[in-house]
């Protein structure tokens, strides 16, 4: 969210940081059957896609998404 040109940056910041929040709390309380990198990985990119559409800044939100939630997933593992 940095780097974008936004009209309120502060509401935006809070927004993402929100976000990310909620799909760590996500990954460390749902049960799939897989390995726990990969549980978070698809639960990241999962969420991830919303924002990525809203902000058409596709591959920087989903890489995080996806390299965020693998290893939030394998700690929570």
């Amino acid at each position: 969210m940095i780097p974008l040109k936004m009209q309120d940056k502060k509401r935006a910041m809070l927004g993402a940081f929100t976000h990310r929040f909620g799909i760590g709390f996500l990954i460390c309380n749902a049960s799939l059957p897989w390995y726990g990198w990969l549980n978070g990985c698809l639960i990241g990119v999962l969420l991830s896609i919303p924002p990525a559409v809203i902000t058409k800044s596709y591959v920087p939100i989903l890489v995080v998404g996806a390299i965020g939630g693998a290893i939030i997933g394998y700690i929570a593992a």
